[in-house]
């Protein structure tokens, strides 16, 4: 079982529960699943920029990634309805909690001049989104083995009505907000 789910089940329920005084333990947010996005706009005239970022998503995952297709035909970008652009994986259980684990504690402290991440990238509804510059921050990544650079969002789903419980929620799984 992962570290962080222990962490959960054991701390960060209590916590929460005599912080917002929640008269049901089924009221308590959780995390629901992760999102991972990798937009790969050289996709039109580039297909191995797409497998670069099939291969980078899969290793990071832990899971096959999804293929996520134009919707709309655009002709100033030269893209057609259907066309393959980026790519998706969506985490839920157990693989959720490792990436949650891997991405506080080993991948962003490896970002350069890192202070901390906004605490304000709430959408009202309790779901946070990161993004990042550069898959290389992750330690499965080889350096000598990376194609290109690409960055991706993190969308990170909780059941939290508010922004301030999913706030109160990160912060006890240890996320690294800035002050």
């Amino acid at each position: 079982m992962s570290r962080l789910f222990e962490q959960y089940n054991s701390e960060i329920k209590k916590s929460m529960q005599e912080k917002f005084q929640y008269g049901n333990v089924m009221e308590i947010p959780k995390l629901e699943k992760i999102v991972i996005n990798i937009g790969v706009g050289d996709a039109v005239g580039n297909a191995k920029a797409l497998e670069a970022a099939v291969h980078d998503l899969t290793i990071i995952a832990g899971q096959k990634p999804v293929i996520t297709k134009a919707k709309k035909s655009i002709a100033n970008f030269k893209v057609r309805e259907g066309m393959a652009l980026g790519t998706k994986v969506t985490l839920r259980g157990e693989r959720m909690y490792e990436f949650l684990d891997r991405l506080i504690n080993a991948a962003l402290p490896r970002v350069r001049d890192f202070r901390g991440i906004s605490a304000t990238a709430f959408d009202g509804r309790g779901n946070y989104a990161l993004g990042l510059k550069e898959q290389l921050i992750f330690p499965e990544i080889e350096y000598d083995q990376v194609e290109r650079v690409t960055g991706m969002d993190i969308i990170i789903v909780t059941s939290a009505n508010t922004d301030e419980e999913a706030r109160e929620l990160l912060t006890q799984f240890g996320m690294p907000f800035e002050k």
